[in-house]
C-alpha cells in the first residue's frame, strides 16, 4: 500500500485537514473494495487476501488465506502452506477454468471431524518465476557442469528460462518461513509448533515441499507432494537430476518420529514420467525408518496431470497428514 504524505506549509482550518482525511479514507475504502471484489468465489468459510506481499526474497506476489466456517480467534488452528494459490479455490479465476477445491474438500473432512480445524495459506506462485522458485537448489548445484547445463537447456526448451538456469527455490523457502509465517502467526489464531504447520502442493509445488519439510523439519511437520516433478526438467533423457535429488533426501530426510510425508502420481500425461522415479523414493522411504504411521504414498491408475484429477484425491492427504 502507498502510503500518502504531505506537509502543511500554513496553518489550515481545522475542517479542512478533516475533510482532506475523509477523502483519504474515502479512496482507501474505495481500493479495499476493489481488491476485496477480485478475491475467489469459495462456498465455504471465506477468503482473506494479502495484495502483493513485499519480500527481500523473492517477487512479490499475493497471499489467500482460507478461513473455515465459523473461524474465531478464541480458538488455535493447524496451518497448511500450498503453493500455485491462485489454482487453489475458484475455477473462474484460473488461466485453465480448473481449481483444487480446496474450500469443499477442507470444510467437509473439517465438519465430519476427519481432520483438525484449518487454515490454508494459498501462496500465488510468481508467474515467470515459478519454475527457479521452486527447483530444489542443493541438489541442483550438486550436479556437474555438464548435468547442470543440461538442466538449463532443457528448461529453456520447454520456456521455463530464458537464460542460464539457476534455482531461487533456497530464498524463497525463506520468504516462507521467515516473512510469511511470522506474519500468519501473529495475525491468526495458529499453532505456532511443527506439528501442526504443513506444506504441500503439485506437481513442482509438490517437489518444492518436499524440498521444505528437509531444509526446514523445526517448522514443517508435514509435507503433501502431489504427482511431484521429480524429473525437473520434462525428460528423464540426459537429465542428472532424479538422481541428485535422490542423493540430498538420502542425507536430509526429516526424522520419521516427528515428521508425516505423502506423495502419489498418476500415470497419464506429465504424470507419465514419475512412477518408475517415485519406487525408488519410496525405497529410500523404507530404508530411512518411514512406515505407515508417517509415510504414506498412492498410486493412481489413469490419472493424468491436472486439478482436475488432484481435487478427486486431496482428502487422502489432508486425512493423512491432519487426522
Amino acid at each position: 500500500m502507498k502510503i500518502i504524505s504531505f506537509q502543511l506549509k500554513q496553518r489550515v482550518p481545522c475542517s479542512s485537514i478533516l475533510s482532506v482525511l475523509f477523502n483519504l479514507f474515502v479512496l482507501f475504502e474505495f481500493s479495499l473494495s476493489i481488491a476485496q471484489s477480485n478475491l475467489p468465489n469459495v462456498a465455504f468459510g471465506k477468503i482473506d487476501r494479502i495484495s502483493n506481499f513485499k519480500s527481500k526474497f523473492v517477487t512479490a506476489r499475493n497471499v489467500d488465506i482460507w478461513l473455515p466456517e465459523g473461524y474465531s480467534k478464541s480458538n488455535k488452528y493447524a496451518v497448511i502452506y500450498m503453493h500455485d494459490g491462485q489454482m487453489l479455490f475458484d475455477s473462474q479465476t484460473t488461466w485453465n477454468k480448473q481449481e483444487w477445491n480446496v474450500d469443499e474438500v477442507a470444510q467437509k473432512l473439517i465438519n465430519e471431524t476427519e481432520i483438525r480445524n484449518l487454515i490454508v495459506i494459498g501462496i500465488w506462485n510468481g508467474d515467470s518465476t515459478r519454475h527457479k522458485d521452486y527447483f530444489p537448489q542443493k541438489p541442483f548445484n550438486s550436479m556437474l557442469d555438464k548435468e547442470k547445463d543440461s538442466v538449463s537447456s532443457q528448461l529453456q526448451s520447454a520456456g521455463r528460462s530464458k537464460f542460464k538456469f539457476q534455482p531461487n527455490s533456497d530464498n524463497y523457502l525463506k520468504f516462507i518461513t521467515q516473512e510469511l509465517k511470522p506474519y500468519i502467526d501473529k495475525t491468526y489464531a495458529v499453532y505456532k509448533n511443527s506439528s501442526s504447520t504443513f506444506i504441500g502442493g503439485s506437481s513442482m509445488g509438490g517437489l518444492i515441499s518436499i524440498y521444505a519439510i528437509c531444509e526446514y523439519p523445526e517448522i514443517f511437520g508435514g509435507a503433501m507432494c502431489i504427482s511431484t516433478h521429480w524429473p525437473g526438467t520434462f525428460t528423464i533423457e540426459n537429465n542428472g537430476f532424479p538422481v541428485a535429488m535422490l542423493n540430498y533426501l538420502k542425507e536430509k530426510l526429516p526424522n520419521p518420529k516427528s515428521h508425516k510425508i505423502y506423495f502419489d502420481c498418476g500415470d497419464q500425461t506429465l504424470d507419465a514420467l514419475y512412477p518408475d522415479i517415485q519406487l525408488k523414493i519410496d525405497l529410500l522411504m523404507k530404508e530411512k525408518g518411514f512406515t505407515s504411521k508417517n509415510w504414506l504414498t498412492k498410486y493412481f491408475p489413469g490419472q493424468n496431470h491436472s486439478e482436475q484429477a488432484w481435487q478427486k484425491r486431496l482428502d487422502i492427504p489432508l486425512k493423512f497428514l491432519l487426522k
